[in-house]
């Protein structure tokens, strides 16, 4: 946002309640402004979107998801996020107002700390983040522009614009777009786009180093370069920088920027008693020795003063600062420093140790007089300004080229989000950038639109630089695959690689399909769906067993129709003579009971009735011979003496001779 734009909204009242005040600071997405909330008579920060991305639905969303996310946390260390709107096309957050530096402001002032202050600072930014891994969110883009020291000493963590709810592995891209400042990624944002919150916990770790140090712990010519660093370097310990750091705190640093997030601390409560640890078992002479990095020109007595950071109450508190007024602290510091005796440990005197914020600037010393006997080294003095400056005049000629129409000048990234790839390259490229693309699926951009880019349209970048640049792919869509005939056991090895699941899983009998095997599913197979659609599927138990049904005595034709409607066949054997069985019933049937699959045999047998025997005539015959003839056959006997036995002979037989009997059947004889 230019200063124009800028200036126009100061006197502005956003929303019918909030009055802009005055322009604080510009940012890649947005303008900071100081705003009266009427409603509530209280100094609020206002974050206005810049109008060139407030068109851009994108960028509207993700300005109104850190409202979203940092609303959900309530924390003292966390800057409080009040409302969100849009007015007249200006998309706002209002926030608490936090008046102090970032904490970049105090390490390029100040640093290297002593670890007594680094601890201090770091210990309520782990508690900020604790608190929002507890809420479900990392913030993602942990770095010292998004730590506030307020003037009474209070630590906040702010810009929770990048956060995002917490999963096994949240992903830190889309698709290859990485959220977040290049020197704070973590090595698994960087080669996989993944993140959790020991992501943050390696940024916190580079914090402590920073402010141990002075220096960033990761640094490069260009992104590139810096993220090959993260995922193939290692960071080195704070001492190799300032020889004065603790080893304790070496460890700290080294187990929070582990390569591997399982080498890390496991949450942020977990670093933070770490390093509450590390604060207690630490000398006063260790927690208070200022160090300078190597190679960095020693301060001169006469300037060197104590750091301006806010003095340090050491209660074990998150909060534990106070910020006097300036020159009170001047005051302070200048007497405690004189007459200040050694340090125990190494013999330096603290306002030795000490840096000041002037410790950076060059020590002036008086020029020396000259006398007449160096006439010629004076007529030299004289001439060579003239050259040096007639080379700068040069050289500043040559790099004012160089920084503004040559290869070192700066562009700004223009904005391409809803155009064809073909043009966004084009458009970069007069820009003088060029175009790192990626492909993402999209349900409401059609294929080769561009969905968004890194950095944020409006950014300044160098000349030549990288611009990510997300194309859409079109509507994610996956053919799925025909399960039928596949096995139970194999359904997500079989859908996993395409995105979908296994759904309602039921069984059902089958007499084609082997038990254990897919028999039909739903949707069909080659039906185009979206990702994580569940196929649902029927799995077959097997042939379904088939009760026998017991026909034993049953018409023949009743048995066989019977056994039909069981499912089963019936097959009919040689027809048996049956003494007990009526002719045309069954007399026994394989198998009797058990069951059988579908389409298996029955068999019957089915009765002929009884044998049949011409019975032989014995009227006149005595009794004995004609008992005899009729037993032989197979019949029985039954004899009847009505009048006695006078001549012991066959009067009448119950069953005339020559008629047919079954055998075995009773024959009574009536005897005289």
């Amino acid at each position: 946002m230019t200063s124009s734009v800028a200036d126009s909204l100061v006197g502005r009242v956003i929303d019918g309640r909030y009055r802009v005040l005055s322009h604080l600071a510009d940012g890649g997405m947005a303008s900071v402004y100081v705003a009266l909330d009427a409603r509530l008579d209280r100094d609020v920060a206002l974050k206005i979107m810049r109008p060139g991305l407030a068109t851009d639905a994108v960028f509207v969303e993700r300005f109104r998801s850190e409202a979203r996310s940092a609303a959900r946390l309530s924390h003292p260390n966390v800057v409080a996020v009040y409302d969100q709107g849009e007015d007249d096309g200006d998309v706002f957050l209002a926030m608490e107002l936090v008046e102090g530096k970032t904490l970049r402001d105090v390490i390029h002032e100040e640093a290297p700390l002593t670890a007594r202050e680094a601890i201090a600072i770091l210990e309520p930014i782990l508690l900020a983040l604790q608190a929002a891994h507890s809420a479900g969110l990392i913030h993602r883009d942990v770095k010292p522009e998004n730590v506030i020291v307020r003037r009474d000493g209070e630590v906040k963590v702010a810009d929770f614009g990048l956060a995002r709810a917490i999963t096994n592995q949240t992903t830190t891209s889309q698709t290859g777009v990485l959220l977040g400042t290049v020197s704070y990624l973590s090595p698994e944002q960087v080669e996989r786009g993944v993140a959790d919150q020991r992501s943050d916990l390696y940024a916190a770790g580079l914090l402590l180093f920073e402010m141990l140090t002075g220096r960033k712990a990761v640094s490069g010519d260009t992104p590139i370069q810096i993220a090959y660093k993260h995922v193939h370097g290692s960071i080195d310990a704070p001492s190799a920088v300032v020889p004065t750091v603790p080893a304790r705190l070496d460890d700290l640093v080294a187990r929070a920027t582990a390569l591997e997030p399982d080498d890390r601390f496991a949450s942020a409560g977990d670093f933070l008693r770490a390093l509450q640890h590390v604060r207690r078992d630490l000398i006063p002479a260790e927690l208070d020795r200022r160090g300078s990095a190597l190679g960095a020109t020693p301060l001169s007595p006469v300037v060197a003063t104590t750091a301006t950071l806010p003095a340090v109450r050491d209660t074990g508190s998150a909060s534990a600062y106070a910020a006097p007024p300036a020159a009170a602290a001047t005051s302070a510091r200048a007497g405690r420093d004189a007459g200040a005796p050694p340090d125990e440990a190494d013999g330096i005197p603290r306002r030795a140790r000490q840096r000041s914020s002037l410790a950076g600037l060059p020590v002036h010393e008086p020029e020396r007089s000259h006398t007449a006997a160096l006439p010629l080294q004076r007529r030299r003095r004289r001439r060579w300004p003239w050259w040096v400056a007639a080379l700068l005049v040069v050289g500043a000629g040559a790099a004012g080229w160089w920084f503004t129409v040559g290869p070192g000048g700066m562009t700004v990234v223009p904005a391409v989000v809803g155009q064809q790839l073909t043009a966004a390259d084009t458009a970069l490229r007069q820009a003088s950038l060029s175009l790192d693309e990626n492909e993402e699926f999209s349900e409401t951009v059609a294929k080769g639109v561009v969905l968004r880019i890194e950095p944020d349209p409006g950014t300044q970048l160098s000349k030549d630089s990288i611009v990510r640049v997300v194309v859409s792919k079109g509507q994610e869509r996956y053919d799925v695959p025909a399960l039928v005939g596949t096995k139970a056991d194999d359904l997500a090895k079989a859908l996993s690689p395409l995105t979908l699941a296994v759904g309602e899983r039921t069984t059902a009998w089958s007499e084609t399909v082997p038990e254990g095997e897919v028999i039909s599913q739903d949707p069909k197979a080659g039906t185009s769906v979206k990702r994580g659609v569940a196929v649902s599927v029927v799995v077959s138990k097997g042939r379904q067993p088939i009760r026998v049904p017991s026909v034993v005595g049953a018409d023949a034709g009743a048995a066989a129709a019977a056994i039909t409607k069981a499912g089963l066949k019936a097959v009919r054997a040689d027809d048996v003579n049956s003494d007990t069985v009526p002719t045309g019933q069954v007399v026994s049937q394989t198998p009797a009971k058990g069951s059988l699959f579908r389409g298996d045999s029955v068999t019957i047998t089915v009765s002929k009735g009884p044998v049949m025997v011409q019975v032989p005539g014995v009227v006149g015959r005595p009794t004995a011979e004609a008992e005899k003839a009729l037993t032989d056959l197979g019949f029985k006997v039954q004899k009847d003496y009505p009048f006695g036995k006078l001549f012991d002979l066959v009067r009448v037989q119950s069953i005339d001779g020559g008629q047919q009997a079954p055998k075995g059947s009773t024959i009574i004889l009536t005897i005289v």
